[in-house]
Order: C-alpha cells, then structure tokens, then sequence
C-alpha cells in the first residue's frame, strides 16, 4: 500500500501505522480506519500526564535503543501515543512497531514495557499545531467530543488517545492529534 501524502508528510520519513481515509467527514476532524498493528506499550501509574509520558517515552526510548530480547536498535517510529482515560492516573505510552519487525518483535527486557496488538478500529482524528501541553491535548479532546455529540456520531466517550509526530526539538510545523475510536 503507498502512503497518502499526507501519512509522508506528518511522518517526516518515520514509519507510521497505515490507515486509510473511512471518510472526509469534516474540515475540523476526519475518520481514519487503522489498520491491526503491534505496538510496544508501558503503562505508568500514579503520575501526571506529562510526567508519564516522560517517563513512558524513555522505558519505550531503551527498549528500541536495544534493551530487549535481542538486544537490537529498532527505529523511530510515529507517532507517540498516550491512552488517557477520564478519571484515572494511569497513562497507557505507545510506539509503533515498525513494519519489518511487526511479525515478530524483540520482546522487551523491562518487565513495564509489553508488545500489544492493537485490531483495526475506525479512529475521529483532530489535528493542531503547536507544542502540545496536556491542557491543549484535554481541550482538543473535548472540541471533538463536542462536535462528534453534537453530529450524532457514536464514539467511546471514556478515553481518548494523544498522538505527537514530532521530536521536542521541532520548533515549526508541529503535528499533534486526538483521537476518540468509534463505536
């Protein structure tokens, strides 16, 4: 499958699961339906969003720098996820396995950091710029709830994930999304 220019565009080269467009719904989201995918996950309890997606991203960072069963570097994928689910403290921190290793990954020597597989699911996705705070990623949230309610469309109101496609290091440009996965 060739990605679309736009997967090329907000990768900047780094692998990313495929999805294709389910339908162009709307200047301010889109639908995507994703493809299945593994990918490699901690869960840090207890924190908040921010500090677990710090923490999340460097036991994720040493497991493709090499700490696993084969102690193989792995490349940088996108885009980072976190799992934020309303009113709780545990925050779910997700790369993507890339596709040469999607059959079979290193398994993770850090007993916090799994290999989960995540089956295709149709995906409302809001995208802005700018450096993503935890605030800004809860306010986009809460627009696309807003306008998935307000048009009718059903979608799991109980959690929703952040994605960021860039290093803290891009100052321009930015890519940033939320997604809400539909029922």
């Amino acid at each position: 499958m060739i990605k679309s220019f736009k997967q090329t565009f907000l990768s900047l080269d780094l692998q990313s699961p495929r999805w294709n467009p389910a339908e162009t719904t709307a200047k301010d989201y889109e639908l995507r339906q994703y493809e299945t995918a593994k990918w490699v996950s901690t869960v840090i309890r207890g924190e908040t969003q921010k500090e677990a997606l710090r923490q999340g991203f460097w036991k994720l960072f040493h497991y493709i720098q090499g700490k696993n069963e084969k102690e193989m570097k792995i490349d940088m994928t996108v885009p980072v996820t976190c799992l934020v689910k309303h009113g709780c403290a545990d925050f779910k921190v997700s790369f993507f396995v890339p596709f040469e290793h999607q059959d079979s990954p290193p398994q993770p020597t850090d007993s916090d950091v799994f290999i989960e597989e995540r089956k295709t699911a149709a995906v409302f996705v809001r995208s802005f710029s700018g450096f993503a705070s935890t605030k800004k990623y809860a306010e986009e949230a809460e627009v696309l709830a807003r306008i998935l309610r307000n048009r009718g469309q059903p979608f799991h109101e109980d959690f929703f994930y952040t994605a960021g496609y860039d290093s803290p290091f891009k100052l321009f440009n930015r890519h940033n999304e939320v997604w809400y996965f539909k029922k």
